[in-house]
């Protein structure tokens, strides 16, 4: 229903002539014109028609009352919360359950909205091909109303989840699409955001040179932009490159770089979280400091136990305890911690309930639990088997392959080196 027809429906309830509602400020012709759809109302006229109709203005214009549009962004909000909070199948049914909802085609930037966070919520469940599906429309859909904000934000998402899937020409072109140009745009925290991703495919399809490259302009938009976001991101791409093409000391160097920068500017949870991430590094380019690094990661559990944390982070800090322990041949305590792990397992995204049952297999290994390590890895296999062939995917095969091994499974742990052979390409 259009502007006018909402008001000449609410002025018939009223009992209203178009003349009395049009005198004396407007003319009744005016109004006529208005309820046919013939002339659009300044915000001054619908503020004034709104008084004299005794009804809200954002019924005129949306179609809902301003206790339906609270209702809405409340419903939004504890949609957000429960993805903040890890959450993320009920944040999806919440999401589908707003998008049901009539009031929404009244309001486009509730709707889009609604319908980004579907697409966020559906990724972190795991359905890669949906969420792209979503996010495609979305830019299909709205590219004349869209933000440049959020223009830039669904290519971020949508470069992430092709990444994720494996197709990673599709990822790169989509960041390219924007930064791609003979001229860089201008950066901003978005473009950064959007430059991170697009680091991260270059990681993935193996092109380190290129990566190298990539994160040197990074770093140094970062420094011109001045923002502690940009220079956050831009340290901890340069970590993960360091850390992939073997440069350790230079890996660490940018990680305390992002998390000082963290620890002065950031929130507390995003801080514990780039804590435990920091920990990963130095546990996969120092490993003989486990402990050094356990004893961080305990310190970080700590502080996600005592913050808003949502249990994503919670359960990614316990798998790097259980890591750590198992470097210091600490089987015992490491299962521990993955028995906390799988407390959490249910509605976690598949990569990270994947990558738990793969130590999990591994501690029961160590422990000489070969037949509880053997079934764990048959679930691992059936899930890596339906994974996008990356170098991630490469790197869990190749894992896989050398707990089987040590269970003394010779067949299935050459099927998994020839698995992960296939996803690099060889």
């Amino acid at each position: 229903m259009l502007v006018g027809q909402r008001i000449k429906m609410v002025r018939r309830q009223r009992g209203l002539s178009q003349a009395q509602l049009a005198h004396p400020e407007l003319s009744d012709s005016y109004v006529s014109l208005i309820e046919s759809g013939k002339r659009t109302p300044t915000p001054a006229v619908l503020e004034l028609l709104a008084e004299k109709l005794d009804c809200s203005l954002t019924y005129l214009i949306n179609g809902v009352t301003a206790e339906q549009m609270q209702e809405i962004e409340l419903a939004l909000s504890y949609a957000r919360m429960a993805m903040e909070n890890g959450e993320v199948a009920e944040a999806r049914t919440r999401y589908i359950e707003l998008l049901a909802d009539d009031r929404l085609a009244g309001l486009p930037k509730f709707r889009g909205d609604a319908e980004y966070g579907l697409a966020l919520a559906t990724e972190s469940c795991g359905d890669l091909e949906e969420a792209i599906a979503l996010l495609n429309r979305l830019r299909q859909d709205d590219s004349a109303n869209m933000s440049p904000e959020r223009h830039v934000a669904l290519a971020v998402a949508l470069s992430r989840c092709y990444r994720e899937q494996g197709d990673l020409v599709r990822a790169v072109q989509v960041a390219e699409m924007i930064l791609g140009n003979a001229v860089r745009p201008a950066w901003t925290n978005e473009l950064m955001a959007l430059g991170t991703q697009l680091l991260a495919a270059y990681i993935e399809r193996g092109d380190l040179l290129r990566s190298r490259y990539f994160v040197a302009e990074l770093l140094a938009a970062a420094e011109l932009l001045g923002t502690p976001y940009a220079l956050t991101l831009a340290h901890w791409g340069a970590a993960i490159v360091g850390v992939e093409t073997g440069h350790g000391d230079e890996a660490v160097k940018h990680a305390e770089r992002a998390v000082a920068i963290q620890s002065e500017f950031g929130e507390s949870s995003r801080l514990g979280r780039l804590r435990g991430d920091y920990a990963q590094v130095l546990l996969a380019v120092r490993p003989m400091e486990a402990a050094a690094w356990r004893d961080m990661l305990v310190r970080v559990e700590t502080m996600l136990s005592e913050s808003s944390a949502n249990p994503m982070d919670k359960m990614r800090c316990a798998v790097n305890l259980a890591r750590a322990e198992l470097l210091l041949a600490h089987p015992q305590r490491a299962g521990e911690h993955l028995q906390t792990v799988c407390a959490m397992l249910e509605g976690m995204p598949q990569a990270l309930q994947g990558e738990a049952k793969l130590l999990s297999g591994q501690t029961f290994a160590e422990l000489g639990r070969q037949q509880d390590a053997s079934q764990e890895l048959l679930e691992v296999a059936g899930w890596l088997e339906g994974a996008p062939a990356t170098r991630q995917t490469a790197h869990w095969w190749l894992t896989a392959a050398q707990v089987l091994e040590r269970i003394d499974e010779p067949e299935r742990s050459v099927e998994a080196y020839q698995r992960a052979l296939a996803c690099v390409g060889l």
